[in-house]
């Protein structure tokens, strides 16, 4: 009997014993091929790394933590100036954290905090949209859009306005172009904001991939994000965009917005940030955020205990030092396409693959009962439960999730294995993929 409340509280997961770059071995010596990053798009460099594993001995046999009210530490500073070095102009400063959680919660206060500073109380309202995820704490589940998530806390949410996400397959009518359903998209944010009050909203808040875990990897449509930022610089409503899962390189750029062109006001990220080797988040924030708390109360309103923490910075400053070495941004923009096309080959026109999407090494797979009408399957079946079970079975890691449509209806598997992966190991993804699916389907009939 186990002493942890797992999430599935009749069952004990198999206990990892060990991991190799692409496999993980569990106590049993069974091994599995991570098509998922350790589970949910983290290990982005793969499992085990001299370089991390040899920053993180050093930094431990100089100091693992200092609380951030009496010091900062040089993997901290250099982590930060890093990251900033990376960014897009005006993303200048950085607060740390130890998750992609902590990163939003921060972002949220973050936004709040900046209307204060400037004079504008009223301002407290945040805009998301449906079928989006940011987290499980309970601000950013209040801006998360999954709904199975968020039906049990309802009564501890504050109430953020949901508007619909960016979903090409299921939404865009077909006498429209991909970018004419983009800014129709994107008009409901202006819709809101205007129904709301200008005056009253803080923030937008939307990933440039809606996330895995809700929506299955859904991109951004040409010409979307770009008029949501100019509808946000209209009303002067700030835009904050969740990379937690989508970002750190794994989209082919080293930050997904840069294929849209726009820049936030603030962004997350997380996840590939550390590897996997250390809880690790970051929220980086514009200028404009930074200079008016400086020159307003001069002090940020929002801490955690491990914010900074020196060993964390050592470990992710290694991580994303392997990443330019090792040149896993054009990596993964490549591997992406290979893996897309490995796909399409072999299930690009299977009866029950309705959608093939994403970007770089995040690519999500919609799951049908009908190709033709795009009708999911029945809830109560809980295929990905299933395709999960079946995949474990033939030594594979995914990242299934149902609700995939409006929360109840829709499957979806998620494939965002690290951005090394090598050309035989996607081949391997893929024909241990197209086994595991045709025996849940199998399993189903």
């Amino acid at each position: 009997m186990s002493a942890i409340l797992h999430r599935k509280t009749d069952t004990v997961p198999p206990a990892v014993a060990q991991a190799d770059g692409l496999w993980v071995t569990d106590s049993d010596g069974r091994r599995y091929l991570d098509a998922v990053s350790g589970g949910a798009a983290v290990s982005a460099i793969g499992h085990r790394d001299e370089r991390v594993r040899d920053a993180i001995l050093r930094q431990f046999d100089a100091v693992s933590y200092a609380h951030g009210s009496f010091f900062t530490s040089e993997p901290a500073e250099e982590l930060a100036a890093y990251l900033v070095g990376k960014a897009p102009a005006g993303l200048s400063k950085v607060v740390f954290c130890s998750g992609g959680s902590e990163a939003v919660e921060t972002a949220l206060k973050l936004a709040r905090q900046y209307w204060v500073e400037r004079g504008e109380p009223g301002r407290g309202k945040i805009i998301a949209r449906r079928q989006s995820y940011h987290g499980a704490t309970l601000g950013a589940l209040s801006v998360g859009g999954n709904l199975p998530r968020r039906a049990l806390y309802e009564p501890l949410l504050f109430e953020a306005e949901l508007i619909a996400p960016c979903y090409a397959y299921r939404e865009r009518r077909e006498d429209e172009t991909e970018r004419d359903y983009g800014l129709r998209a994107a008009a409901e944010l202006e819709d809101a904001i205007l129904r709301l009050g200008p005056e009253t909203v803080a923030a937008f808040i939307a990933e440039p991939v809606v996330v895995g875990a809700t929506l299955g990897c859904a991109p951004a449509v040409d010409g979307y994000l770009s008029e949501v930022r100019a509808i946000c610089d209209r009303y002067g409503v700030l835009l904050i965009l969740d990379e937690i899962m989508c970002g750190s390189g794994r989209t082919g750029y080293r930050f997904a917005f840069e294929e849209d062109g726009v820049v936030p006001d603030i962004v997350t990220v997380a996840k590939g940030l550390g590897g996997g080797f250390v809880p690790m988040g970051a929220t980086l924030v514009h200028d404009r955020i930074a200079d008016a708390i400086a020159a307003g109360s001069g002090a940020l309103a929002h801490g955690f205990t491990y914010m900074g923490h020196a060993l964390a910075c050592a470990a992710a400053l290694a991580v994303q030092r392997a990443v330019d070495e090792d040149g896993l941004v054009a990596a993964a923009a490549a591997s992406g396409t290979a893996l897309r096309r490995m796909l399409e080959a072999s299930l690009g026109q299977h009866r029950h693959v309705g959608d093939i999407r994403g970007r770089g090494l995040f690519i999500g797979i919609e799951l049908v009962a009908d190709r033709e009408t795009k009708a999911p399957f029945d809830p109560a079946a809980k295929l990905h439960a299933v395709v999960k079970a079946s995949a474990m079975e033939n030594g594979l890691m995914i990242y299934p999730s149902g609700g995939t449509i409006d929360g109840r209806a829709g499957d979806h598997i998620l494939l965002a294995p690290a951005l090394n992966a090598r050309e035989d190991e996607l081949a391997e993804i893929v024909a241990r993929l197209g086994r595991s699916l045709d025996a849940a389907l199998e399993t189903l009939k």
